[in-house]
């Protein structure tokens, strides 16, 4: 029996399921500008910093959907290895 991700992976094909992945980090980017703007509270927007949170999960999820489907894991040690610079950048810039 064929399960529903290659149902539909095979359905539309790669190219349409990059395709989706880069929409949906695109939405993701405008959810997270949109909390920082509630954040920084000079733009007003009708929406509450909750409901902008809950949109920047759903977007996240859409983006690891899509990832998922199409079998991009996450490399923890390229995380490790980014943490150890942004940490040593931030501590860099206090020093200064």
């Amino acid at each position: 029996m064929q399960t529903k991700k290659d149902y539909i992976t095979r359905s539309i094909g790669w190219e349409a399921m990059y395709t989706q992945l880069a929409e949906e980090a695109a939405e993701l980017s405008q959810a997270a500008l949109k909390v920082a703007r509630i954040m920084h509270g000079t733009n007003p927007t009708p929406i509450s910093l909750m409901e902008a949170k809950d949109m920047v999960r759903e977007e996240l999820t859409d983006v690891a959907h899509c990832a998922t489907y199409l079998e991009l894991g996450i490399d923890y040690e390229q995380i490790r290895s980014k943490e150890e610079r942004w940490a040593n950048r931030i501590a860099n810039a206090q020093t200064r």
